[in-house]
């Protein structure tokens, strides 16, 4: 699975390698120690939103690349409240096209999550060794992703607040190395199949099971950092860096 994630490229920086023509409208902090439910970046593709309810071009206007903020952990749009999120950090790519919560966002919300890299926590014995799983060139991960959008029906029609979007972080069998830390890794999508991967325009499932398919396995690098990236309250560029293995504090989940 991925549980924890690295985000702090500047918005600039994400605007430049995803091709983004639309901006967020808000500020988002960096953080190294990304949890679930935590305010993250995604990027997607839609159309604009109109000037105005009478601006018939605007709603018609072509999509556009936008990055934007979500909630990490996916409510589905008909969940009754936002609670369930934090279990739907992750879709496996073998149902996600099949389970209820999942298939429509693959239809006609997919996302892309940037992050520089992830961690992920190694079986030894009772004890688990965290790893960061990074690009081996050091280029940010386009992790494959969906977003839902939530309507909080206890909220008024002018409450700004009451529309939430959320994401969750689609994953696959780890092989080889990776495998041997954690049988779950995210899907990485290739920058040549970015484009391919935010187009929802055909709204159809049967794309989606066609891209999940084809997109090639993770090349990742791991290797073992410190314990105290298991605290949420723990952030910092620090909590990425290398330590030996028999100097690690093992950290028991």
């Amino acid at each position: 699975m991925c549980g924890r994630y690295v985000s702090v490229a500047a918005d600039s920086d994400l605007m430049l390698e995803f091709e983004v023509q639309e901006p967020p409208d808000d500020d988002l902090a960096p953080s190294w120690n990304v949890a679930p439910t935590d305010p993250v970046r995604i990027v997607v593709q839609r159309r604009p939103r109109p000037a105005s309810e009478a601006d018939p071009d605007g709603a018609q206007a072509r999509a556009v690349r936008q990055l934007q903020t979500a909630r990490w952990g996916l409510v589905p749009s008909w969940s009754r409240d936002r609670r369930g999120g934090a279990r739907m950090i992750n879709a496996r790519i073998e149902t996600v096209t099949q389970k209820s919560a999942f298939k429509a966002a693959a239809a006609k919300r997919r996302c892309l999550v940037p992050a520089l890299g992830y961690y992920e926590w190694q079986k030894n014995g009772a004890a688990k060794i965290p790893h960061f799983l990074h690009d081996p060139d050091g280029h940010l991960l386009a992790m494959a992703g969906l977003y839902e959008f939530w309507r909080d029906a206890s909220l008024a029609d002018d409450d700004p607040d009451r529309w939430l979007v959320t994401c969750t972080i689609i994953t696959q069998e780890a092989t080889d190395l990776l495998g041997e830390i954690h049988d779950r890794n995210p899907v990485i999508v290739p920058p040549h199949r970015r484009a391919e991967w935010l187009d929802c325009s055909s709204e159809d499932l049967a794309v989606a099971e066609r891209l999940l398919a084809e997109l090639p396995p993770a090349r990742l690098e791991p290797y073992i950092v410190s314990a105290a990236v298991g605290n949420v309250k723990n952030n910092g560029p620090q909590l990425i860096e290398p330590v030996a293995s028999a100097t690690q504090p093992t950290l028991e989940l």
